[in-house]
């Protein structure tokens, strides 16, 4: 994928997001053929770029509860 001018992207966060600035990612809309994602807190910060059709599955997989996943913490040292 190449370098996408972000500059002046307009960026929306979920309406589930809290209010008080709570952790959240945040996506650009009118970027053609992809979805910028970002994390909220760092709205300088990196940003990952997915196309836009996986960004579909995604969101629809997510929103039909089949995404299933299990998170691994790592020990305590």
């Amino acid at each position: 994928m190449g370098e996408y001018g972000l500059s002046n992207a307009s960026w929306r966060k979920s309406t589930y997001s809290d209010g008080n600035g709570g952790s959240c990612v945040e996506v650009a809309d009118g970027v053609p053929g992809v979805v910028p994602v970002r994390d909220s807190k760092v709205p300088h910060g990196p940003v990952v770029v997915i196309g836009s059709a996986a960004w579909t599955e995604f969101v629809g997989t997510v929103g039909a509860a089949r995404f299933s996943a299990s998170v691994v913490l790592p020990r305590a040292e």
